[in-house]
């Protein structure tokens, strides 16, 4: 479920395919982790040296760990620098949302106050006398000034400012390129959708976001099971993960939750950024498990197990199923406000605009603006629909990898460009993964849940926890 998000923001501005943005793009599967008790006892693990230093009763006294305890002393080393540069990051992110809302309100107003998206439909109806083609005549131009002018943001948002926090390893003739390879998919894709969408508006008028619905959540189920096999592999190499003890202890752990694949995939997203992400993704014979390179590189082996295993618990619970039904409600709840609201300015500015209906391509500004204005005031909702599902995969991940120490040192990772310790407002509204303070917690809270007798209380990063 990992498609890039400049695929699809394009067409997000149109309103349309930003309900199928995909859920868990661009996130390592398990935002926290923390180490375990490895089973192989290693000079990392001060536990399992403790407890081989003979016959020492003494060294084998049980300790009781404290999770509140042990939580803070995770957060606590992260020296203040680092700390301050990914709240900066992150809460900069906060002004982002609003920025791209008010600049996708900001163009589809132009569009329809400066009368050129009427003059697109009248231009498209010159073209050709059938309503399919006109409707594809319209999208594409529309696509493409929407593209055009929204570029200043996105270059600041997804370039310079991903450089300027170390994020990103690309130069600027690269991602450009992919840039429009994304521009590309999204102008084929858009463009069938609105075909449809609009085929459906003028044969079914009074239903219309019924049937608006069906087809936008089709629409979905077809890009996750292309996405993929034909649109990742646009934009990075997919190989055999070569290092046996890493694909075997992935692949145990998929044969134990029965996730029918057969090999683990690499990837080479180090040329693009510095992030650590993983995947098991796709549907009906697609399914694959793919981790970047990046995450081999900066993580042990009990790090890559947890994050594996959280992602396996997004593909072993149906989270795709889930969100696939949550995205239609959602869906058919903001079709058919658009109906209502679509009206409604029409009597007011219809004619001023050049738009004569919902049918008609030259209101497609309208529904984008309207469509849009709902997602970012249903930002809280939906990011908190996501994260339950995360903080499951969460839960499963940690009980399948049993890796509590692993899970907190990736969620440090990940506090990179995450803020690890929000408060519970900032979490509600902005965050759609658990913040790094709460999987760390619950780390935490399963490590002292599973302390076997005569294991030391001292996390893997040294900190002594018997004291607090």
């Amino acid at each position: 479920m990992r498609v890039k998000k400049s695929l699809l923001q394009f067409a997000v501005a149109a309103g349309f395919v930003a309900w199928s943005t995909p859920l868990f793009a661009q996130e390592a599967p398990a935002q926290s982790s923390t180490h375990v008790f490895s089973e192989t006892p290693t000079s990392r693990d001060p536990a399992a040296a403790l407890a081989n230093r003979g016959n020492d009763s003494s060294a084998r006294q049980q300790t009781t760990l404290d999770p509140a305890a042990a939580t803070q002393a995770w957060l606590d080393s992260v020296p203040k620098d680092e700390r301050e540069r990914s709240d900066a990051y992150f809460e900069g992110g906060y002004w982002l949302l609003l920025w791209n809302y008010l600049v996708a309100a900001a163009i589809s107003i132009l569009l329809l106050s400066s009368r050129i998206s009427a003059q697109l439909r009248d231009f498209s109806e010159r073209l050709t006398r059938f309503k399919t083609l006109q409707v594809a005549c319209y999208s594409v131009p529309y696509l493409l000034l929407v593209y055009v002018l929204s570029f200043p943001l996105n270059v600041y948002e997804h370039f310079f400012r991903e450089h300027q926090y170390g994020l990103a390893t690309q130069t600027f003739p690269a991602w450009f390129r992919e840039q429009l390879i994304g521009l590309g998919i999204t102008i084929v894709g858009g463009t069938i959708l609105l075909i449809v969408l609009y085929a459906v508006f003028r044969l079914a008028l009074t239903a219309c976001w019924i049937w608006g619905t069906i087809v936008a959540v089709v629409f979905s189920f077809v890009l996750l099971f292309i996405t993929p096999v034909f649109i990742e592999p646009l934009f990075n190499t997919y190989k055999p993960l070569t290092n046996a003890e890493i694909s075997e202890s992935i692949l145990a752990m998929a044969r134990a939750n029965q996730i029918p694949v057969k090999q683990v995939f690499e990837v080479d997203a180090s040329r693009q950024t510095t992030r650590v992400s993983a995947n098991v993704s796709g549907i009906l014979g697609t399914t694959r498990i793919a981790l970047n390179d990046n995450l081999l590189k900066q993580c042990t082996l009990p790090e890559i197990r947890e994050v594996m295993a959280h992602e396996m618990g997004h593909y072993v619970l149906n989270h795709g199923a889930k969100l696939l039904t949550y995205l239609g409600i959602s869906i058919f709840v903001g079709f058919a406000l658009a109906r209502i609201l679509f009206d409604a300015a029409l009597s007011r500015w219809g004619e001023r605009w050049g738009v004569r209906g919902i049918a008609d391509p030259a209101g497609l500004p309208v529904l984008a603006l309207i469509l849009s204005t709902l997602l970012f005031l249903a930002t809280p909702l939906l990011n908190t629909v996501v994260r339950v599902t995360e903080r499951e995969a969460d839960a499963f991940g940690i009980n399948t990898s049993r890796e509590p120490d692993g899970m907190a040192k990736v969620a440090l990772k990940l506090g990179t460009y995450r803020k690890l310790n929000p408060t519970p407002l900032e979490e509600f509204i902005f965050y759609d993964h658990p913040s790094g303070r709460a999987r760390i917690r619950m780390a935490m809270d399963w490590k002292a849940a599973n302390l076997p007798p005569g294991e030391s209380g001292t996390t893997e990063n040294g900190l002594s926890l018997k004291n607090y």
